[in-house]
């Protein structure tokens, strides 16, 4: 087997990292973009502080779940007023670095509704102006920091669409656990539960490879160790470093073989029930397991190994660990009835995501 593994984004990891912000910049403009508590909290003012004379914006009215309706206003004034910033630095979780994503891509137009049409396949979008994206997580689960896709949501016509540019790679990803240590217990678990997807996703993928596997493997481990601990000891600042670790390995995993069926699953839970992403993407990795099992004897030696029990106990096992967190994992839980949650699923199967599950219909591993 040849494998082939690309990720262009340049990690800078530990307690402090933040401080490498201005050494980053290297004299550029920056455009700073996050979520609105952040002034409340002081990490705003902390922010400013480190990059003072480098700021050129602040973009602090992010939301959860980026919509199409939100994003039109922000997207047109930042490129029509800020030009001519060449560096967008995100600090948040997945929303902040979504949104940060868009708004790395302009055209000659400057009309978000050719992005959102580019989005919904209804024409060709040409960017022809880009800017340089630093990603600062505060959140340990997204993997957004490390990968090139940023999720926009458009309500009004119940969709969800996937922006992926060869521009909207990160040029750096800056973690530093300290900005994890005021996550309350409801956003630490959802982030966690969505890196443990990120990693098994990556497995029961068609396009899993050996280098994407060392990845995964060592993120279930880890998320799985340390999850539990962490939940009951949120201010401990070394469970924070070891769970934005798993998390960063679970990025660096999906980012070369995308998600597959349970993040298929999940898109529909949040828009019609929803669901926080965490957890619509994770309460469904016990019967996406169960159904990636035996379809392929290299697959399955990848998750014995991941998951460190016979694969015949595995689904229990996940669906244990998971409900031990106090997170429910059968369709009937969250009002989805047995017939209507099969309709989902194989409607899941046809998603874009859901063809790269080893377990779909007419999907191959790749050589």
């Amino acid at each position: 087997m040849t494998a082939n593994y690309f990720n262009p984004v340049q990690s800078v990891y530990g307690a402090g990292a933040l401080l490498s912000l201005p050494k980053l910049l290297a004299g550029r403009k920056a455009a700073l973009v996050t979520f609105p508590e952040a002034r409340a909290i002081g990490l705003l003012d902390r922010l400013e502080n480190i990059l003072q004379g480098q700021l050129s914006c602040v973009i602090d009215q992010v939301r959860p779940n980026p919509d199409v309706a939100e994003l039109t206003e922000t997207w047109e004034t930042f490129w029509r007023e800020h030009p001519d910033t060449e560096v967008i630095v995100a600090v948040g979780g997945g929303s902040a670095i979504d949104t940060a994503k868009a708004l790395m891509v302009g055209n000659d137009s400057g009309q978000f509704a050719d992005l959102v049409a580019g989005l919904a396949g209804e024409k060709a979008f040409a960017p022809t102006r880009f800017k340089t994206l630093i990603a600062v997580p505060t959140t340990a689960g997204t993997g957004s920091e490390v990968t090139p896709w940023a999720t926009i949501w458009d309500r009004e016509r119940q969709k969800k669409y996937s922006l992926h540019l060869p521009q909207t790679w990160p040029s750096y990803a800056v973690i530093d656990p300290e900005l994890m240590l005021s996550l309350p217990a409801a956003v630490t678990l959802q982030s966690g539960l969505d890196a443990l997807s990120h990693a098994l996703e990556s497995i029961w993928n068609v396009n899993a490879n050996p280098i994407s596997d060392t990845f995964a493997i060592a993120a279930v481990r880890d998320t799985m160790e340390v999850l539990p601990q962490l939940m009951q000891q949120l201010d401990n600042l070394a469970l924070r470093g070891r769970m934005a670790l798993a998390a960063l390995k679970a990025g660096m995993a999906f980012s070369n073989t995308k998600t597959a069926l349970a993040h298929s699953i999940s898109y529909e839970m949040t828009l019609r029930y929803g669901l926080p992403h965490g957890i619509a993407c994770s309460f469904s990795l016990p019967m996406v397991l169960e159904r990636a099992i035996g379809r392929h004897a290299d697959r399955d030696l990848v998750l014995a190994q991941a998951l460190g029990v016979p694969l015949a106990d595995a689904p229990r096992f996940l669906a244990s660990f998971i409900e031990k967190l106090g997170v429910k994992t059968r369709f009937t839980d969250y009002g989805v009835s047995e017939e209507e949650a099969e309709k989902m699923v194989l409607h899941a199967q046809g998603g874009a995501r859901g063809k790269n599950f080893i377990g779909s219909p007419d999907t191959e591993i790749a050589a």
